[in-house]
């Protein structure tokens, strides 16, 4: 059962990748290409209460998702921001970051803070047919990390 936070960013629809602590999500408002939302799917709301199991599985998501990032978008730099302001299962913003700006699909996803603070407000809000075609590009692109 997907939790709140989950939910709130699409889950089914938007998931990329699950274990059985992660679920890694799609976001659908892009401050840059890629951006996605790794959500622990523990009940827990504090860092300090993720299992060791959810730690341990961290590990390998994270190194997943940034093989997968960096052959999907070429980012420079990439940024994990726990925010938990509003959502406060225990979650993390992924957002790769780069000079300029990328395309995909025909659409440009400018890094509006570069090279500063990621700009969250100045985003690119997904349309159905891009939200499918890039999850499908990460989601092939984490099945090469995977193995």
């Amino acid at each position: 059962m997907a939790n709140a936070t989950e939910t709130k960013f699409g889950d089914p629809a938007t998931r990329l990748a699950q274990t059985d602590c992660w679920t890694l999500l799609l976001r659908p408002k892009q401050p840059t290409l890629g951006a996605l939302v790794l959500v622990c799917r523990e009940p827990v709301q504090a860092f300090a209460d993720v299992s060791a199991k959810a730690f341990a599985e961290m590990q390998g998501m994270v190194r997943r998702i940034e093989a997968a990032l960096h052959d999907v978008v070429g980012y420079e730099r990439i940024n994990y921001l726990m925010l938990m302001m509003v959502d406060p299962d225990v979650h993390f913003h992924v957002i790769p970051r780069y000079d300029g700006s990328r395309s995909f699909d025909g659409v440009a996803f400018p890094d509006a803070g570069w090279p500063g603070p990621p700009a969250l407000e100045a985003a690119v809000t997904l349309d159905a047919t891009t939200t499918a075609r890039l999850g499908a590009a990460l989601r092939e692109a984490l099945q090469r990390t995977a193995a």
